[in-house]
């Protein structure tokens, strides 16, 4: 079979109500089976839902945007493929055409529509920036403005920013893509 050694995005089927177990499992085993190179982002599509309670207190939900569903990010090889394939809960690839063939990836625009949707970022950038440090905003309303990092979020690609304006000191999430650390 022939593998590629590009990083794609592959759909998996769950058992309903299974998505977040499968994706502690998937993390569990890539990093005990030395996976890590191979299998990179498990997401369970979800979305947070406000509703307020019957005592009128607002409770945050997070509701599956595709119940039964796990995106993950690997590069399929055999072995990465076995790996995904076996692991707890997991009833296969959509994609898959029968018995030992390999998945199709999701192409890239579908990618990017589902993640955005969930407020994440297709591309795995890599930011070398710790809390504390200084970022040079290079994207978006506050393009120029130096700020100092308070939070990383790095399932999500974001972080929180705290900038001057006006005087005072406001906070700012961000993408990774959005700042470039200052030497």
């Amino acid at each position: 079979m022939v593998e590629s050694a590009e990083k794609k995005w592959y759909v998996l089927h769950t058992y309903s109500g299974y998505e977040n177990k499968v994706k502690m499992n998937l993390d569990s085993r890539k990093q005990s089976m030395g996976m890590a190179d191979l299998i990179f982002r498990v997401v369970v599509p979800e979305t947070e839902e406000h509703e307020t309670d019957k005592k009128g207190k607002d409770k945050i939900k997070m509701d599956k945007t595709f119940p039964g569903y796990v995106l993950v990010e690997m590069i399929m090889t055999d072995q990465a493929w076995y790996v995904v394939r076996n692991t707890p809960g997991v009833t296969g690839f959509v994609g898959s055409h029968g018995q030992g063939s390999k998945p199709t990836p999701l192409l890239p625009d579908e990618v990017d529509l589902v993640l955005k949707r969930i407020g994440m970022n297709s591309r795995h950038e890599e930011l070398d920036v710790n809390v504390g440090d200084t970022v040079k905003i290079v994207d978006g309303a506050f393009t120029g403005l130096n700020g100092k990092v308070t939070e990383i979020d790095n399932e999500k690609m974001r972080l929180k920013v705290n900038i001057e304006m006006f005087g005072r000191e406001t906070s700012t999430e961000l993408e990774f893509n959005q700042v470039d650390p200052i030497i």
